[in-house]
């Protein structure tokens, strides 16, 4: 489980991102998981003010982060205090000389740097939606990752929006869990009694008698073998309740035509 000081040890970094909705996008993902650095190389500043002002648009709740994140003119400059650095890359036509490894691989190096305890800083990268990170970018990373994806026999390049990146990245951080996660409500409904049970079941049987199914199909509609048929049927006193009040109602109309 990543812990809040865990997170705190990450940056993502945007190296020339060039939407303002990306960018907001990424914010949010990293709101949504509990990271809050983000460092943007670009030395053109539009796109990043662009996104600190339209934040409500792509970046919903993640207003402080886009607040708080850091312009870098250069690669260099925002890696200053990193220990690793993992360079994303869908690769592509492009050679790379590095070995890549795909997310599910890479991310336990990044964990294991993240939880220990005095590393100053790791950095996950993300290229611009146009190219990509550049093999130049590259080469400041001490890991390459990809994120396995489907490949359409027709497909000329394979490529993921830059804020889905970002996301499915912190999610594989972070699904084994993290420290302040909402919580997931446990289960309040009241459970199904045998005495639920067996009065549901003894409604169906009515209503097979009624509706003449058991004449029609008799091997199918002995007493335990339909008692086993209720039992997935009501796991809550609640859906027990709702099966008699359906059985009921088939029931009275059953009588009526009679």
């Amino acid at each position: 489980m990543l812990s809040t000081a865990d997170r705190s040890r990450l940056t993502v970094i945007l190296v020339g991102a060039r939407n303002p909705s990306n960018i907001g996008a990424a914010a949010r993902a990293m709101q949504d998981f509990g990271f809050s650095s983000l460092r943007i190389v670009n030395d053109y500043s539009a796109p990043f003010e662009a996104a600190q002002l339209e934040h409500t648009k792509s970046a919903v709740g993640a207003a402080t982060i886009l607040h708080n994140a850091q312009l870098f003119a250069t690669l260099p400059d925002a890696l200053a205090d990193c220990t690793l650095v993992i360079g994303t890359t869908a690769v592509g036509d492009r050679t790379v000389t590095q070995p890549i490894l795909p997310l599910q691989q890479a991310a336990p190096h990044l964990l294991t740097t993240l939880q220990t305890p005095g590393t100053p800083r790791a950095a996950l990268l993300f290229g611009s939606e146009k190219t990509g990170l550049t093999n130049e970018q590259l080469s400041y990373c001490n890991r390459l990752t990809t994120i396995p994806m489907f490949a359409p026999e027709d497909a000329r390049h394979l490529s993921m929006n830059l804020g889905q990146a970002v996301a499915v990245c912190l999610y594989e951080l972070t699904r084994s869990g993290l420290e302040g996660a909402k919580p997931i409500p446990e289960p309040t409904a009241a459970p199904a009694t045998a005495d639920d049970r067996e009065r549901l079941t003894q409604l169906l049987l009515e209503v097979m008698q009624l509706t003449e199914y058991t004449r029609r199909f008799p091997a199918n509609a002995n007493p335990p073998q339909v008692r086993s048929l209720t039992q997935p049927l009501a796991t809550t006193h609640n859906e027990a309740e709702t099966w008699m009040g359906i059985l009921r109602q088939i029931l009275w109309q059953a009588k009526k035509k009679k």
